[in-house]
């Protein structure tokens, strides 16, 4: 049994990893990754999905499951004197202007990330659409030329 522990938890960790560089996670980005036989990794996944540890978000592209605990009310409040009242929940933390700058900067960072990792989303959803028109049309245009050449002939 402890075989399958630690199999379970490579493909979880494995799961996670993919997910976490923004990979989509198919049962060959696993198997690839870990180099385990197919197989093993699909009944490995089977009991993950089983276990509600990661979610099967479409045919053949899994997920981790999220167990964050809910979201506390988050406030921020600009004080006369410079400071920063930051509210998470029933925490407190007064801030100086400098602390809050280096807090800002530290959230930056995570934002220009999901900018970027949103642009990419979008970026492949429309050169997929394109490629598609651009597919649709080239069939069109082959289409009259076949029609063209034909009653060339006639």
């Amino acid at each position: 049994m402890a075989i399958n522990r630690t199999t379970l938890q490579q493909i979880l960790d494995t799961v996670q990893e993919l997910h976490n560089l923004e990979q989509i996670v198919t049962r060959e980005a696993v198997r690839e990754a870990t180099g385990l036989a197919l197989t093993t990794v699909d009944d490995r996944l089977a009991v993950l999905v089983d276990r509600g540890d990661i979610l099967r978000v479409e045919r053949g592209v899994f997920v981790p499951a999220v167990r964050h605990p809910p979201a506390r009310a988050i406030s921020k409040t600009q004080m006369p004197d410079g400071t920063v009242k930051l509210e998470i929940g029933d925490l407190v933390l007064e801030l100086t202007p400098r602390e809050d700058r280096m807090l800002a900067k530290l959230q930056a960072g995570v934002a220009v990330e999901l900018a970027a990792i949103e642009t990419g989303k979008e970026v492949s959803v429309l050169m997929a659409s394109m490629r598609s028109r651009v597919a649709k049309l080239e069939a069109r245009l082959s289409a009259k030329e076949t029609d063209s050449r034909q009653r060339d002939l006639l």
